[in-house]
């Protein structure tokens, strides 16, 4: 059981708002137990209410709660055990060295030199299929952000991420990104490596050139895009807060002047046989790069590495649910042995040789007459009553014959559901008319 892990946990709350609707629906099924008590006794409820028995309805209710915890263990995603699994992996690897001083937020292009570069490298990404990126980031010093890396949205996250305060110092020094480049690409692999570096200023107290052998050494090709102006400019920032656009001043409260080492670039690229790549403040044809400097690398199979992979379970928890939910639904639905009867479930049809009226038309003739006050003088008032008034003088057509108190009391139980004032009309005259006949009354 040390392997058994919940991928979702928080989904545990909603534990609670099952337990809940559970225990609204045996509060509702108490109160309504004890209503149906007020109206019928115990005693007669089995025979006047067609119901589920107490057991199985509480059963039912008991199946569905039991489904709802399992569908909330299923979004909370059990995991059991683990899969190992070996993916090959094919392709080159591109490692992108970005200068992040402060000089890179100048707005000499839209939003800023920075913010373009990161748009660049994140579209020239784009393009890439199943090469590996690294992203390191660089000013007076170095420091390795993204190692290489198959999956592009982390390489993207960390990318947006970049910025002046990713490395301790100020400057640029060029050496160092490109030394922790070289040391970044894996050794034991075949394929075809590159180097982007994309920076705006020149080199601080470095020597690149000599990483230029290292590379050359190695088979690592440097392409090299400077940003900027060779001639030299003034670099202005604008405040987020104030919208105030500033010049970037040094220590002396001199404005800092930026100039892009042209040709240093030129020779570390070339020397490597490499590109370099005078962007300047215009933009760049990144399809191009990458048709000529990406696209023509050789790609390998690299070393397979293994990964563990968590089993999820959720699916035999829903199946589980599925059949508590099923079964409670087959339950909520019979209607059991057919014992119980309803309280319209008397006998539609009396037959005069045989009675056979159950207990609940006793009870419910003995419901529908007490309380009839008018019932003492009905005979004098149906004689009296013009024609069409007095519903039950169509019993007969001639007031002399006599009329068979089953016959009118099969009449009003089947004029129950459909005619009540009629049906009490009929129950209250074939009671008056068995005079001798105590089945009926």
């Amino acid at each position: 059981m040390s392997n058994f892990r919940f991928a979702n946990p928080d989904w545990s709350a909603a534990l609670w708002c099952v337990l809940a609707v559970v225990g609204l629906l045996f509060y509702l099924e108490q109160r309504r137990g004890r209503a149906l008590s007020t109206l019928v006794s115990t005693e007669m409820q089995p025979h006047l209410v067609t119901r589920l028995s107490l057991l199985r309805r509480y059963t039912v209710i008991v199946l569905l709660g039991l489904s709802g915890i399992c569908f909330v263990i299923a979004l909370m995603r059990p995991q059991f055990g683990l899969t190992y699994v070996k993916s090959p992996r094919v392709g080159a690897q591109v490692m992108f060295c970005l200068d992040v001083s402060k000089s890179m937020l100048a707005e000499d292009v839209v939003p800023n030199r920075l913010d373009r570069a990161k748009a660049d490298i994140t579209d020239l990404v784009s393009l890439l299929d199943g090469d590996q990126v690294g992203l390191i980031g660089f000013a007076g010093r170095a420091a390795v952000l993204c190692p290489l890396t198959p999956d592009y949205g982390f390489f993207n996250l960390i990318l947006a991420g970049a910025g002046p305060s990713s490395v301790g110092r100020g400057g640029t020094r060029l050496e160092e990104p490109l030394r922790k480049a070289l040391d970044g690409f894996r050794s034991e692999s075949d394929v075809s490596r590159v180097v982007f570096l994309i920076t705006d200023g020149e080199d601080h107290d470095s020597h690149p050139l000599e990483v230029a052998q290292d590379a050359i050494d190695r088979g690592i090709n440097i392409v090299a895009v400077g940003l900027g102006d060779e001639a030299g400019s003034e670099i202005r920032i604008t405040d987020p807060r104030t919208g105030v656009q500033s010049q970037v001043l040094d220590a002396d409260g001199a404005p800092v002047i930026t100039r892009l080492d042209g040709e240093t670039l030129r020779d570390l690229a070339l020397a490597t046989d490499g590109v370099y790549i005078p962007a300047g403040t215009g933009s760049l044809d990144l399809k191009s790069i990458y048709d000529a400097h990406i696209k023509p690398l050789v790609r390998g199979e690299m070393q397979s590495e293994g990964r563990a992979i968590r089993r999820d379970a959720f699916q035999w928890v829903i199946l589980l649910g599925l059949v508590f939910l099923f079964t409670s639904v087959v339950l909520g639905s019979s209607r059991g042995n057919g014992q119980n009867s309803g309280l319209f479930d008397a006998p539609q049809s009396v037959q005069p040789q045989r009675i056979n009226a159950k207990p609940a038309a006793a009870i419910l003739l003995c419901a529908l007459t007490v309380g009839l006050s008018h019932t003492t003088n009905a005979e004098d008032s149906e004689s009296s009553a013009p024609d069409g008034q007095n519903k039950t003088t169509a019993l007969t057509s001639d007031p002399e014959e006599e009329v068979d108190p089953r016959e009118i009391y099969n009449q009003g139980i089947n004029r129950l559901q459909s005619d009540f004032d009629l049906a009490e009309n009929l129950l209250t005259q074939a009671r008056r008319e068995s005079a001798g006949d105590g089945e009926v009354r």
